[in-house]
């Protein structure tokens, strides 16, 4: 008797459904795990739009206000649309890094190697940002509101409100909340705040890390055939690489903070807004705020950019 054989799977389409799985969960793990220092971030460089230029907090500061107002449930605020855009944009963006890295190298083999990754992470970010994005909007401006209690001071205050208008918005009490009012208040164009911005803070952030990973991984070989010549030790496959990788993601975050300061500033503002587009958010923050206001939030995106690359 002859039994029919199943025909055999095609393993590059489970090795592009396994990359979209795991990305999909990195991205949710990496959220879930650093979610308290994004918030801080955002705390940061938000404060000159909400709260008013003067006398902004340091990192110290932000934190002891976060916690003496909410608790630990302050720095957790949009975790919900943190974690579904990053797993949504994880998915997507590592997913498609794979399949077009595979047909770049195989149509253009000069572009192999990390440069293939660079191209193809700039992809990963154009396609994973339509879900990012609107995700992103929903989370930083839960993040900066705190409790009702706070967000109503700030509002109050009139601290928020920057030119005759529409209210700043209200308290957003879950995701569903958020999304369904930003697009009943300011439409399509609300929930795709800052994306133009998004883009140009992550392509270039693409590009200086692959740039910075090659430049410390040309220094690290140089080194160890000056000082050990007989190792065998391979930097492309120990912790050395792991820690070149997050050496060069602190350094891009670090250069790429002002764009990361723009797009949150674009999209915590509401339709009340200070900024008419980013040109003007550059403008305004560099004749106010100057250099430091330019780079507010650098740390803790150092710290959460370095293990995200490691």
């Amino acid at each position: 008797m002859s039994h029919s054989a199943n025909p055999p799977s095609n393993p590059s389409n489970f090795f592009v459904w396994r990359e979209f799985v795991w990305g999909a969960m990195a991205g949710a793990f990496g959220e879930g795990m650093m979610h308290p220092i994004d918030t801080v971030k955002t705390r940061i460089q938000s404060q000159a739009i909400l709260r008013g230029g003067q006398n902004q907090k340091t990192i110290i500061q932000m934190v002891h206000t976060i916690w003496a107002a909410d608790g630990l449930r302050g720095f957790y605020r949009g975790i919900t649309p943190g974690l579904t855009g990053s797993l949504a944009t994880g998915a997507t963006y590592f997913g498609v890094i794979e399949s077009t890295k595979k047909w770049i190298e195989e149509s253009h083999p000069s572009l192999e190697g990390h440069w293939a990754h660079f191209i193809a992470g700039s992809v990963g970010d154009t396609l994973g940002s339509f879900v990012y994005v609107p995700c992103e909007v929903m989370k930083q401006r839960m993040q900066v509101q705190g409790t009702k209690t706070t967000w109503s001071s700030v509002i109050m205050n009139g601290t928020a409100r920057t030119r005759p208008g529409p209210q700043m918005y209200g308290y957003y009490a879950g995701i569903f909340q958020a999304g369904c009012s930003i697009w009943k208040e300011q439409g399509l164009k609300g929930l795709y705040a800052g994306y133009w911005s998004t883009l140009a803070r992550d392509v270039p952030f693409s590009g200086l890390m692959v740039t910075f990973y090659e430049a410390l991984k040309d220094l690290a070989e140089h080194g160890k055939q000056n000082w050990i010549p007989n190792s065998d030790y391979n930097v492309n496959n120990s912790v050395e690489g792991l820690v070149l990788g997050g050496l060069a993601g602190g350094f891009s975050a670090y250069l790429t903070t002002p764009l990361d300061v723009i797009k949150t500033r674009l999209q915590v503002q509401g339709s009340n807004s200070s900024y008419n587009g980013w040109l003007d958010a550059i403008h305004r923050i560099w004749m106010t705020e100057g250099v430091k206001g330019m780079f507010r939030g650098s740390i803790p995106r150092i710290v959460w950019k370095f293990q995200a690359c490691l």
